[in-house]
């Protein structure tokens, strides 16, 4: 049946009770007649009972009513039919592109012209940067240019395929058409011109708009940083794009403003690259200038941070004295290791607290310790063993876990590992070569995040935010004797590991956390205050789409572009739109029309209000009302 919710055609059992009222007459009185009369009476009572019919069903207010109960039961009944439409353009999905070459000249300027001029009656704006962004969804035209209104320009590369790819899903049942507006000039990810083939084959119209003209410019397309001895250097790389030899003034300083304190200048010739050293940099921000203005301002700064040494004070509690995790942590530069066999009452000046019990659980009168020390600030790692099974473990130190244990699980044949969330914790580990046979068994906790799983589901890392703090689960115990749960022990990336997890838990990292490219996504360790360039957010994750200082708890994290073909301004994309109109030919893979369901509730709500005033007029009429 076409109702959407059947069980409402109930209400047309009401038609009964408005029946019964209009037939209900007063009871007749008890007369003593003759008996000739008396038939006579019951041939008038006959013809009376057929006259009430026929008068009901005439009776105008009656028809109303019934009417009203009729169409009021079929309205919540959902009533609708279907119905072959054609795929509509009337959904329009701009894709505008904000990676760093859009900076050019007014390219960008002229994108958000033309964008206005594709508005339709629905609209959908996705960002093409390093990672699609959709800021608006199904919306009409006046809150399209609301939203142009504050589009951003990023300083990342744009991964066209991929905004297409996102349009697609959201013209998937109805159709509609896409449109690219982009300087065409780089992009990562698949070829933009497959894209738009492939949603064309679905019967998705897409038009790539071009903005933008070659322009001049020398920008700064690489640099990294150099550890010897202590001391830092930086190399940066410079490019010119243009036809002729550019002698290029450069400013290096400290701080975000770059205060000059050298100036040079670097002789670079046409199509050619350039390099020069800083040495000796000291800790905080060091700043590289070219002085002169050209059309892409993007390439022109680059911006180095050094970070503070810190020390970290770290309380490890284990009763077995003989453990690669505790070895591994005793290697940390700037640490401090202290080893005891039972939490103290004071946790206050210790940065981080490892719990590596593998025999004896938590007491229960430490678990309070343990959460309120993190609610204040602190961070705790907690490695799996039978210590943690449900029957060994206070229900209070399970609570703050990001896991559930249930309990010991094996495999005789090994486990892999899979990582399922990239993180700077996990980037040098070979997880393929890791082999686990036995293990905590467990499940994830809501509102926890999981880096890696085994090969059964069963989260290995994990953590959660817990007040100010972070608790993290380490699923591979490191027990020595035989029988050993896991090899991750075993493997040369082991101490390098702890290295990550430390220095992400502690907000410190190395060098290279605090020197970033453009497009990157980094996961924190618990949500906070993110300043950037340009604006101040609240997240536990973050793309650095911006050049300059993204400022992260006490972290000063330098963001640069240094991307050649980003900075390449010179190129002309009409070899790729000329692809693109090339391939503007039939080739749907699918029917042009779908089924649609019509709703008609809305109108049997209109045609019910209109008989509840025809009621009114009629009641009014007799001089009832």
């Amino acid at each position: 049946m076409p109702f959407a919710n059947p069980l409402a055609l109930a209400g047309l059992l009401s038609i009964i009770p408005l029946i019964i009222l209009y037939m209900l007459r007063p009871k007749p009185a008890e007369l003593s007649i003759p008996s000739l009369m008396f038939v006579l009476k019951i041939e008038r009572e006959r013809k009376r009972v057929y006259a009430s019919i026929t008068k009901i069903v005439k009776d105008p207010l009656f028809l109303a009513q019934l009417l009203v109960l009729i169409l009021l039961s079929i309205a919540a009944a959902g009533y609708f039919y279907t119905a072959e439409e054609p795929l509509s353009g009337e959904h329009t999905v701009l894709i505008l592109d904000t990676s760093a070459s859009m900076q050019t000249e007014s390219r960008f300027e002229d994108a958000l012209g033309l964008a206005d001029t594709y508005l339709s009656k629905k609209n959908s704006i996705i960002l093409a940067s390093n990672v699609p962004l959709l800021v608006l969804e199904g919306g009409g035209a006046s809150a399209a240019e609301d939203t142009l209104k504050n589009v951003p320009v990023g300083a990342g590369v744009a991964d066209i395929s991929a905004a297409v790819t996102t349009g697609m899903r959201l013209l998937s049942q109805e159709g509609g058409r896409i449109i690219v507006i982009s300087d065409f000039t780089s992009w990562e990810g698949d070829d933009p011109v497959a894209s738009k083939n492939l949603a064309e084959s679905y019967g998705i119209q897409v038009n790539f708009v071009k903005v933008g003209k070659p322009a001049d410019n020398v920008g700064i397309i690489n640099g990294w940083i150099e550890a010897t001895d202590g001391d830092y250097s930086y190399t940066c790389v410079v490019k010119n794009y243009n036809t002729r030899t550019e002698n290029v003034e450069l400013e290096t300083g400290r701080g975000i403003s770059g205060g000059s304190t050298k100036s040079f200048t670097l002789s670079v010739p046409a199509g050619e690259t350039r390099q020069f050293q800083l040495a000796e940099l000291g800790p905080g921000i060091t700043r590289v200038v070219l002085t002169e203005d050209d059309d892409l301002p993007a390439d022109n700064s680059a911006y180095i941070s050094i970070p503070e040494s810190s020390q970290q004070n770290i309380l490890f509690i284990t009763d077995d004295g003989k453990l690669p995790s505790k070895t591994a942590l005793s290697l940390l530069p700037n640490s401090e290791i202290k080893v005891r066999n039972n939490v103290p009452a004071d946790l206050s000046d210790y940065t981080l607290v490892v719990l590596a019990q593998k025999e004896t659980p938590v007491a229960n009168s430490s678990v309070g310790r343990i959460e309120s020390y993190v609610r204040g600030g602190g961070n705790a790692v907690f490695i799996a063993s039978g210590a943690f099974v449900p029957e060994k473990t206070d229900v209070d130190l399970i609570k703050i876990l990001p896991v559930k244990p249930i309990g010991i699980g094996e495999a005789e044949d090994g486990l892999g590992v899979e990582e399922v969330r990239e993180s700077s914790i996990t980037q040098d580990v070979k997880t393929e070569e890791i082999s686990v046979r036995k293990y905590l068994n467990a499940t994830e906790r809501t509102g926890s995040t999981t880096l890696a799983v085994l090969d059964n589901e069963v989260p290995v890392l994990s953590y959660w935010q817990i007040g100010e703090g972070t608790v993290f689960y380490l699923g591979f115990n490191d027990e020595l004797q035989e029988g050993a749960w896991n090899n991750f022990h075993n493997l040369p990336e082991y101490p390098v590991f702890w290295i990550k997890l430390i220095e992400w838990l502690g907000g410190v990292g190395d060098i290279a956390d605090y020197n970033l490219e453009t497009g990157t996504v980094s996961s924190l360790s618990k949500t906070e205050d993110i300043q950037t360039p340009s604006r101040t957010l609240t997240a536990n994750r973050v793309l650095f789409d911006e050049v300059g200082i993204y400022n992260i708890g006490n972290k000063k994290i330098a963001v640069n572009l240094y991307d050649d073909r980003e900075s390449d301004t010179t190129v002309d994309a009409s070899e790729l739109i000329q692809r693109a109109v090339a391939d503007d030919e039939p080739k749907l893979v699918r029917a042009d029309t779908y089924t649609a369901k019509k709703d008609i509730s809305n109108y049997l709500i209109g045609v019910l209000f209109l008989l509840l005033l025809l009621e009114i007029l009629i009641v009014r009429g007799r001089g009832e009302l």
